[in-house]
Order: structure tokens, then sequence, then C-alpha cells
């Protein structure tokens, strides 16, 4: 309804401006014979009515409900419109004003309304790209000279209509035809055909105008009136139009700087006008490549993400919540040694300690398909490497032919297990599984290409018993035989070293590797001739084929009488682990670190005393090889009090924290049943490693024992050395004066 109101208003003022016009033109054809120009009366009378009417339109403009926003944005067209429709006809009456004298000024949208005021920008008189006038025109008669009037608002205003919303500008365009659409409808062509051919005003200047009073007029007073009373209604109109206009503006353009204010904040490039550019985008938008970026954009400061710190070149720790949800689903974790309270242990420990926060922690993931593939079977890893869930993207087909062949046992506690000993949780133990093996895998590639100085995965379940085929002694996935042909086939290591201190056999790791020279592997586990778990790993098993000599299995026989401990595996590191590792020389060291040979485990599960300190010792050994590139992961252990002790020291020490071992157990000897294992041990490998020869006259020596006797043969050898060096210098001095006799001769 308020908009067909405004239509109204508007054709009325139009009406009204064709009178005028007519009336205009008489007045002129008129004043060709007369030569009437109004008198000094006359305008005093115009001017006092204009004031008037001036400030009753500024009262009805405070309280019109179009100055609100959403009333304005409405009727924005019909104002456009008429102002479009005013201006046109004042332009036309400039033909006049030659012989009348009429000034027109065309104030800006932001200007003051008054009729006296002007421009507000220095380009507000000049026309548009369009040919279109920029503003409203308001028309004042005058006669003579006249000087400029002061600004009534300093406030800058854009030089161009560009500037302005883009919807306004849609309106200005939609004004201007039907502003021809009416020209046509009320012949407006003809007259100003007949108007063209008088002569024109060159382009008013942009300056603020005031009516100074010239000369008196001539002419006729009645038609004085007249044209006097139709300009006021002309500008009461006109100024009517242009307050309103000019409210509309202003509420547009106060929207317009809000938003450039903001995107300002945003440090978003906002350019207006013609020359537009595509706003630049930031490089993680998959649209980035397909934009033509401006040459110097600013950057989305909004959308980059805060800089990461680098990693450090430290110990990196690896672990993840998930493997906690591998348990049993009887829910009783006191008959499971292997239960998520050993890792979650582990993780509080380290950060009681204040290790964590020396160390880099870096984020798990799961083992693809592919890489587990690169150890085990494709059945084996389709049987235990998938779920529920993930098994809906695999071929069916292929799958439940596998799925057909599963067989569980029904554990005592009322679970499900792969065997008597092996838990199976439908949902979680395959996701448990994978984690446990990517992290060991992408903790030893950080290691290995330097990117970390070394590292300690906290991962379970364990892997090492895990063969190629077959998940047992908890184990479903061997992650460092996994991680270890990673490293080969991505990295192209070429020699790797696996240690095994667990106190169990790794069976699987043994059989992966069995054949392979390029990965040596030594492990250290109990033993008795087979009858400890898993029964294999003896003294003779050392590879085949190629990889024969490449397989180390220090195997502790004589049961628990004593049990072995501290001495036992210095000795064993001394004369075995480190001579056959640093003979092999390896790019990398991975260690299948499992704690149940550490002191607090009852005998099914251990039943061996060796200290944490003395773990910690163990890896510091380790260190010395492959440039440091060492990682631990861990396997078994079950005592938490001994685990988290022991994965405190191994840590320290790969921080390079010292833990040095009391020289008690440094001047230790191992005792009678270690010494006849080491004893087998030595007889055997050395016939794949020389290094082991000049050692096996000291197997029933302490660690210190065994330095000092080193000691001293080396400053035998270096005293026979020089002694050696002294006679050949005495008999060289003895020779010369008989060389010098015989020249002499």
């Amino acid at each position: 309804m308020a908009l067909n109101n405004s239509y109204l208003h508007v054709f009325t003022c139009y009406s009204k401006l064709l009178k005028d016009y007519h009336e205009i033109s008489m007045i002129y054809n008129k004043k060709k014979t007369l030569g009437a120009v109004a008198s000094a009366l006359v305008k005093q009378k115009l001017a006092q009515v204009i004031l008037k009417k001036q400030k009753a339109v500024l009262e009805r403009t405070n309280s019109n409900p179009l100055s609100s926003p959403s009333v304005a944005y409405r009727l924005e067209t019909a104002l456009i419109t008429a102002h479009s429709c005013l201006s046109a006809h004042a332009h036309r009456l400039m033909c006049f004003s030659s012989d009348f004298k009429i000034k027109v000024f065309y104030s800006s949208p932001s200007s003051s309304s008054t009729p006296v005021s002007g421009c507000s920008s220095p380009n507000d008189s000049l026309p548009n790209e369009n040919g279109v006038l920029p503003a409203t025109a308001t028309l004042v008669i005058a006669s003579g000279p006249h000087k400029p009037l002061s600004r009534t608002r300093s406030e800058p205003l854009p030089q161009s209509p560009r500037v302005l919303h883009p919807h306004l500008l849609q309106q200005q365009q939609h004004s201007a035809q039907l502003l021809e659409r009416l020209k046509q409808q009320t012949h407006l062509g003809k007259l100003m055909s007949k108007s063209s051919e008088k002569p024109r005003l060159r382009q008013i200047p942009s300056e603020d105008m005031d009516s100074e009073e010239v000369g008196p007029s001539v002419g006729d007073a009645h038609q004085g009136r007249v044209r006097a009373e139709s300009q006021r209604e002309l500008e009461s109109q006109e100024e009517q139009l242009n307050l309103q206009h000019t409210l509309i503006l202003n509420q547009q353009l106060q929207h317009l700087r809000r938003q450039t204010a903001h995107m300002e904040t945003l440090a978003v490039p906002m350019m207006l006008g013609a020359a537009h550019r595509p706003l630049s985008r930031t490089q993680s938008s998959p649209a980035s490549t397909s934009l033509t970026l401006p040459d110097k954009a600013l950057p989305l400061t909004t959308a980059q993400e805060p800089p990461q710190s680098q990693p450090r070149f430290t110990t990196g720790l690896v672990y993840d919540s998930q493997m906690l949800k591998h348990q049993c689903t009887c829910g009783d974790n006191s008959s499971h040694p292997e239960h998520a309270g050993r890792i979650q242990s582990i993780w509080s420990r380290l950060q009681e300690r204040g290790l964590r926060g020396q160390c880099e922690s870096i984020r798990g993931r799961k083992a693809t398909l592919e890489e587990l593939q690169s150890v085990h079977t494709e059945r084996h890893v389709l049987l235990y490497g998938t779920n529920p869930l993930n098994r809906l993207k695999l071929d069916n087909r292929k799958l439940a032919g596998i799925l057909s062949q599963r067989m569980f046992v029904m554990l005592p506690c009322g679970g499900v297990g792969v065997d008597n000993d092996t838990i199976w949780n439908e949902m979680h133990t395959s996701t448990a599984s994978r984690l446990a093996a990517g992290s060991v895998t992408e903790l030893a590639f950080r290691v290995a290409k330097g990117e970390l100085k070394n590292g300690f995965a906290v991962v379970r379940p364990p892997g090492h018993h895990a063969d190629p085929s077959n998940p047992m002694g908890f184990c479903f996935f061997n992650s460092v035989a996994i991680a270890a042909k990673q490293l080969q086939q991505k990295l192209s290591a070429s020699k790797i070293l696996i240690v095994d201190w667990d106190v169990h056999h790794g069976n699987g790791t043994q059989e992966i590797f069995y054949n392979d020279p390029s990965v040596l592997y030594i492990s250290l586990h109990r033993y008795d001739n087979g009858n400890f778990f898993p029964g294999s790993g003896g003294p003779a098993e050392v590879g085949s084929g190629a990889g024969e000599g490449f397989n180390v299995n220090v195997a502790w026989t004589g049961g628990l009488e004593p049990p072995m401990g501290d001495a036992e595996y210095l000795a064993a590191f001394r004369m075995v682990v480190m001579p056959i590792a640093q003979e092999f020389s390896p790019d990398v060291v991975l260690v299948s670190s499992g704690f149940d040979a550490a002191e607090g485990h009852p005998a099914p599960l251990g039943g061996y005393r060796v200290t944490a300190k003395c773990f910690g010792f163990l890896t510091r050994q380790l260190m010395a090889l492959a440039g440091g590139r060492v990682v631990l992961a861990l396997e078994g252990g079950h005592d938490l009090t001994a685990i988290c002790d022991a994965s405190e020291a191994c840590v320290s020490a790969l921080l390079g924290l010292e833990e040095p071992l009391p020289e008690s157990t440094l001047l230790q000897t191992p005792n009678a049943n270690g010494v006849l294992s080491l004893q087998r041990v030595l007889q055997i490998q050395s016939q794949y490693w020389p290094s082991l020869k000049p050692l096996m006259g000291t197997v029933g020596m302490s660690f210190l024992g065994a330095q000092r006797k080193d000691c001293e043969e080396t400053d035998t050898v270096n005293a026979m050395a020089s002694l050696s060096v002294g006679v050949l210098t005495n008999k060289s001095l003895a020779d010369e004066p008989m060389e010098h006799d015989e020249d002499s001769l």
C-alpha cells in the first residue's frame, strides 16, 4: 500500500512539473516581447516561502514512517524514479537560463537538503559515466552574479555512484528505463526536441552558491507571481523527495561502511568500483587453483591456523587411547594379564615424572591392510584386521569364505578367545591391533628419517608371537616385524637390527626373517630346553639359506635356580649382543621391549630379576649403534609397578638422562646356568661372527672385571708394540756405523 501511494505521489509531482514547464515556456515566450525579469521583492518572498517549506518538509520527514530502513528499502525504486524524472525536467529548464538566469545545483545524496547547499564532493557536479545526472537537482531562480556559500557538511562522499551498494545501482538502472517509457507516453520527446534548439548553459562549477541580490528586475508582476508559485511548488516537492532519498542513501552508505570496516578487520582485500578483481583465497581452498589471484593479495588472517611448532629432535612417544578398548567381554581383568591398565599406567608414569614433556608425542595411526600383508597372509589380515563395520567395504564373497573358517574358544571367564590365552573382542580387537602396528611403524619412520632422535611406543596388544598366519600369546599382528618390513620397502633400509629382550622367545619375528640376511634378529629369553612358552628359540636356530647366521638366540636354561638377573643380561650384552651388532653395523635398531623379565613377575610369567636400571643401561648400550636411531616398542610385561619402572628407565636413557648401575651390580659375575647358556651361544655363533672368538675366555667374568681385563690386555699390547718399536729403532741405529764403514771401504 505504501508503495502504491509513493508511485501516486511521484506521478502527481510529474504532472505538476509538466504544468510548470508549460507555464515557464509561456513566460519565456512572453518575455521575448515584454522582457520580464523577476523583481527583488518577488525573489525575497520566494526565499521566505522556500525556507518555510523546508522546515515543514524536515518535520514531516522526521516523523515519516518512510524513514525506517525496511520501508525505505522497499520504496527506493519509486523515489529514485521520481528523482530521475525531476532531474530530467530540471535539465530541460536549463535551456531558458540565458534569459531567466536559472541556476541548477546538483546536491549529492549525503549533502544538506537545504536549497542553498551544494555538493559535498568535488565531483558530484559531474555527470557519471552513463551520462545520467548523478544526484537530485534543486532549482533556484536568481539573477545576476553570485558568490559561494560555505559547505554545510564536511563528510566526504565516494566520487562515483559505482561505490554505492550494487542493489542501488540496479535500482537506478531500473528508474532510467522507467523514465524512458514515461517519455514515450507523454510525448516528452517532442518537448525535448524543441528545447534542444535553445542555447545550453556551460557546466556549472561544483561550488556552493548563495542568493545575493542583484539589480532590480523588470517584468509583469502577475507573471512573476505565477512563476514564483510554480517554482515554490516544484521546490517543495523536489526537496521532499531529495530528503527522503538522502536518508535512504545515507542508511545504505552507513551499512556499506560498517560492512567495509568489518571486512577490513578480517584483512580481506575489498576493492570497490569497476576495477573489480577476485578476492584471494586460502591455499587450502579447493578452488584456489582455479582462481586468478591479485598480484599482492592480502592474506585471510582469520583463516590461517596458528603456526605449528616444528618437531624437536628428541625422543618420540606414541600412544593412543583406542588401544584400551581391546578388553575381554567378560569385563574382569584380574584373569587376563594383558589388559588395558598396562599401557595406561605406563603413560601416566611418564607424565608424573615429567618425561612426556621432554619428549615429542606423535599421533598413532592404524596400519593399512597392505602394510599388514607385508608380513601376514591375506586370510590372517582379513580375519583379525577387520570388524563388522569396516567389513562392509570389503569383497563380501571373498570375506564370507574366510570368515567361515574362523575358530574361537570359550574361555573360563566366559569370554571369547582365539586360544586359551588370547582374548578376542569383535568390535575393538582389530582396531587396537592395527593401531599398535601402525604406531610402531610411524615412530620407526620418524626416527629412521632423522625427524626424531629415538623413540618409545606405548602400545598393546603385543606382537612378537604373531607369525604370518596365526595369532598367539596375546598377539595378533607382529608390530616390530611390520615396521621393519616397511623400512625395507619404503625407506630402503639395508640392515635392520631387532633386539628382543622379552622373557618369551619371539617365535613370530624369528619365522618372518629366518631367511633374510638384511634383518639381524637377536633374542634373549627363558628357554629351559624348550619347556618354557612358546618352546622355540634354541641356540642352534641360526637362520636358513641366505639368512643363516643372522638369527641369534641367547637361550637361558636351568630354570629359576637361581633366576637370571642383571649380571647375566650384562654378560650377554657384553659378549654376544654388542659384538655381533657392531660387526653387523645396522641402519636402525628396533627393540621388542617386553619387561616380563623384570623382577616382580611370578614364575609362570617369567620369574627373572632384571632391574629397571638394568633395562635403562641396556638401552644406552644400544644407543651406540646406528647413529642412535633406536626405537623401543612395548611387548610383554604384566606387573604394573615393574613395567612402569622399566619404561621410565628406558625413556630416561633415550633422553640421555644418566642412571648409572650400582658398582656392586657391575662387579657381579653371572651364575653357573648363565655361563653355560652363554658358552653354548658363543660356540655356535662364533662360526658366523669372528668378533666373538676372543671373548670366549671371559664368560665367567663380571662386567667391570671384563673391562679391566680388556684394559690390561690393551695396555700389554700397547707396551709390546712400543717395545717392538724401540728394539727396531735401536737395531737401525746400531747398523748405521756398519753401513758407514762399508761405504768408507
